[in-house]
């Protein structure tokens, strides 16, 4: 979605919304040293200047991949001609006009219907991912959690949950209960899996089968959060997010306000609840 204030974005479809690239401010850390962030660090920086929007001027290429930051449009991932395709995004071969090659077919999911009033994610309404983003993904990024020296956080994707992490996602339902969640409602539109019997009105959580994915923490336009993530990986409670940047504060999809970051989604959390960092703190290189 394409939105031009970041405080008041159109309603939330799966992608995120390059709304955030107009942000002045996105960094909640609340330390008095702490750097500005500025918007064009919230997600893709398309390149737009009708729009006021520019190209990344910290990448001259795609983290991770070659496609050139310069030539990045909405063109870039989705065919203006229209395709089978979800969200008609490009599948293997080359796009715009040759400038670059996917190696990679799109994804394998089903999004929420576009241009009707009223729609957007919610429990039991929220794009299914099946099969295929994470290496969709890597057309440009390549491997790039997976990468040495290439991210100062490295994490597994579109590996498989397996029964210990599918057992987590399914018995979490926030600090405040967590391990007392209801495996028949526990999908977290805010923690996506993928998984070959997803359908956008699923509401339970995953079998051991799914898979964690590159949208599973991410969203694939921008959101108010540095890297397009789904939340503010620098901040340690969610309640903290938008406070000090005074950026649209991402949902908190419990009613916790001292809810710890969605990583506890899956990740067992051991070091206390009373810990003052963020995950990303200790677990960055």
């Amino acid at each position: 979605m394409f939105g031009f204030d970041p405080m008041t974005p159109s309603p939330e479809l799966g992608g995120g919304n390059f709304a955030f690239l107009f942000e002045d401010q996105i960094n909640d850390d609340r330390r008095s040293s702490a750097p500005v962030v500025t918007g064009d660090h919230a997600g893709h920086s398309i390149v737009a200047p009708a729009h006021g929007l520019y190209a990344d001027t910290d990448h001259s290429t795609a983290p991770g991949g070659g496609f050139p930051s310069g030539q990045l449009g909405c063109t870039s991932c989705h065919d203006p001609h229209g395709n089978a395709n979800f969200r008609m995004l490009h599948g293997a071969g080359p796009v715009q006009d040759g400038l670059f090659q996917f190696v990679y077919g799109a994804p394998d999911a089903e999004g929420l219907p576009l241009g009707l009033p009223g729609v957007a994610e919610a429990p039991g309404a929220h794009t299914a991912y099946r099969s295929g983003m994470s290496n969709w993904c890597a057309n440009c990024h390549g491997q790039y959690h997976d990468q040495t020296g290439m991210s100062d956080f490295q994490h597994g994707f579109d590996l498989m949950l397996g029964s210990d992490v599918s057992q987590r996602y399914n018995e979490y339902d926030g600090e405040a209960s967590p391990t007392g969640g209801d495996p028949l409602t526990a999908y977290l539109n805010q923690v996506p899996f993928e998984d070959a019997a997803n359908s956008i009105g699923l509401t339970s959580g995953p079998s051991a089968d799914g898979r964690v994915m590159c949208l599973t923490c991410h969203r694939a336009h921008a959101t108010s959060a540095p890297a397009a993530a789904r939340w503010d990986m620098r901040v340690h409670e969610l309640g903290i997010d938008g406070v000090a940047s005074g950026s649209l504060p991402l949902p908190n999809p419990y009613p916790d306000p001292g809810q710890r970051q969605l990583c506890n989604k899956c990740h067992d959390e051991r070091h206390g609840a009373q810990s003052r960092q963020s995950c990303y703190e200790c677990h960055r290189k």
